[in-house]
């Protein structure tokens, strides 16, 4: 444990080791997906994904130690029953620091494939991480506004195309695709900004979500539904590298994604639309009661307070 020194000197130390850690896998990870560019067959690409993935989780499993050098983090976690390290997995969770990200992968770490995120096109550019996600097989996506559509509309339905190609790399190997629906972090802000009907969310953009299950049909075993709540307030990437993190409560629910869902066109067809913007309606409401329930068991006060409406997800 680094208790004994002082904040700010933590916080650098957790930098550096986060940084040298990364800087030995990316060149691992890199090597290797080398060789899976130029050798693109079957026989070669499946073992080598195998191997980059457990290198990754290795990654994260070395995170996870300078983490616990630097604090004493009190975990509260539930819901990881019956788990597969070798499913496929379709995972959603509320989204309030980039500490997210860090909580995510110590709680699901082994318990289920190495997470991967759907990630905006532009962020291939991020110097070293931005390669070691491709070479990951992260899906980059270009999202098209509806406004940008109307204008040009044969540029309507690639965001389908190209997750569709990207997920069918995920159908050869054990994957868990994560998805943030609020797809930004919570902030007092944004929360009156968007006018949110929930007390304790943003609203949720079921555009991503849909198309992943679309992409990935029926291959998702289930839905991880993750509720992550900090009970002394949610804490900054620095808080985290200075070990300024205290308690953390973790709720899975792991449930069945509607067959119905994975098979429809959710810009072209509106009720299609409909129906998956009410399921994920459901389940943000579901997420917002529970974040109450831990709220009041912790005696903590809610950052903002709305009232559910019948239909807040967009698109």
């Amino acid at each position: 444990m680094l208790n004994f020194l002082p904040s700010p000197l933590r916080g650098l130390l957790s930098l550096l080791l986060l940084v040298l850690n990364t800087l030995l896998f990316a060149s691992v990870i890199l090597l290797l997906a080398t060789f899976k560019l130029l050798l693109p067959f079957s026989a070669v690409r499946r073992p080598l994904d195998s191997v980059l993935n457990a290198i990754a989780q290795t990654w994260v499993r070395v995170n996870g130690v300078w983490i616990a050098l630097a604090q004493r983090i009190g975990w509260q976690v539930e819901g990881l029953e019956q788990l597969n390290p070798r499913g496929w997995y379709l995972v959603c969770s509320n989204h309030q620091s980039w500490v997210d990200i860090f909580v995510l992968q110590r709680v699901l770490e082994g318990k289920v494939p190495f997470l991967k995120f759907f990630l905006k096109r532009q962020l291939i550019l991020v110097p070293v991480i931005g390669l070691v996600w491709w070479a990951l097989d992260f899906p980059f996506m270009k999202r098209y506004t509806e406004a940008y559509l109307r204008k040009h509309p044969h540029k309507r339905g690639q965001d389908q195309a190209t997750t569709r190609r990207a997920c069918e790399k995920f159908s050869l190997v054990p994957t868990s695709v994560i998805n943030f629906l609020e797809g930004t972090r919570f902030t007092p802000a944004k929360h009156d900004r968007q006018q949110s009907p929930y007390r304790y969310l943003l609203r949720p953009k079921a555009g991503g979500i849909a198309l992943a299950m679309n992409a990935m049909g029926e291959k998702f075993q289930s839905l991880i539904d993750v509720t992550i709540f900090y009970p002394d307030g949610a804490p900054t990437f620095w808080d985290l590298l200075a070990g300024r993190v205290g308690r953390v409560v973790v709720q899975v629910k792991q449930q069945a994604i509607p067959p119905e869902l994975t098979r429809g066109d959710y810009g072209a067809d509106a009720e299609f639309r409909a129906k998956v913007q009410a399921w994920v309606h459901a389940l943000w409401q579901e997420k917002d009661e529970r974040l109450a329930g831990l709220h009041q068991a912790h005696g903590t006060q809610p950052a903002q307070v709305g009232r559910v409406s019948s239909a807040p997800t967009s698109a």
